[in-house]
C-alpha cells in the first residue's frame, strides 16, 4: 500500500470470502486504500442463503439495501427479527449479535455495507452457539 495521502478510485473487481460465509465485493478498506476509520463493501446475498451468526466487536455497521429484500435475526439470543426492502437503511450497534439472510427463493438481495472498522474482517466474531438457535427456529 502506498503511504502517500491521496484520493483513490476503486473499481471493484476482487471479491473475498468473509468469515460470515458470504462473498464480498472489495471496495473501501484498510487493505484496499489504507483507510483508517471506515470500510465499505458491496454484498449480494443469493436466494435462500444466510450468514453465520456473528457480531462486530467495538464497531458500528450501516447498511443500505440497493435491490431485493433481506431479513435479519438479532439480539443476544437472536430473539428479535426484522425485514428490509429496497431503499431501507439499517443501523447495527457495536457488539450486536445478528444473522442476516435472504428469505426469497428466487431474487438476490444487494446491499452496501459500511463499518467503523477499516479492516475487512478483524472485528468479526463468529457465534456458533447462536447458529444452533437459528437452526431450531427453522425446524
Amino acid at each position: 500500500m502506498d503511504d502517500k495521502r491521496t484520493c483513490r478510485l476503486i473499481r471493484s473487481s476482487r471479491t473475498y470470502l468473509g468469515k460470515q460465509g458470504f462473498n464480498y465485493a472489495e471496495a473501501i478498506s484498510k487493505e484496499s486504500v489504507g483507510s483508517q476509520g471506515i470500510c465499505m463493501h458491496l454484498l449480494t446475498i443469493p436466494p435462500g442463503k444466510r450468514a453465520k451468526a456473528h457480531l462486530h466487536q467495538d464497531h458500528e455497521t450501516a447498511i443500505y439495501v440497493l435491490q431485493g429484500k433481506c431479513a435479519m435475526w438479532y439480539g443476544d439470543k437472536l430473539e428479535e427479527h426484522m425485514e428490509l426492502k429496497e431503499g431501507d437503511f439499517l443501523y447495527i450497534p457495536a457488539g450486536m449479535p445478528h444473522l442476516p439472510y435472504n428469505p426469497s427463493d428466487v431474487e438476490s438481495c444487494t446491499s452496501i455495507i459500511t463499518r467503523t472498522d477499516p479492516n475487512e474482517q478483524e472485528s468479526v466474531l463468529l457465534l456458533p452457539e447462536l447458529d444452533a438457535i437459528y437452526e431450531k427456529k427453522q425446524s
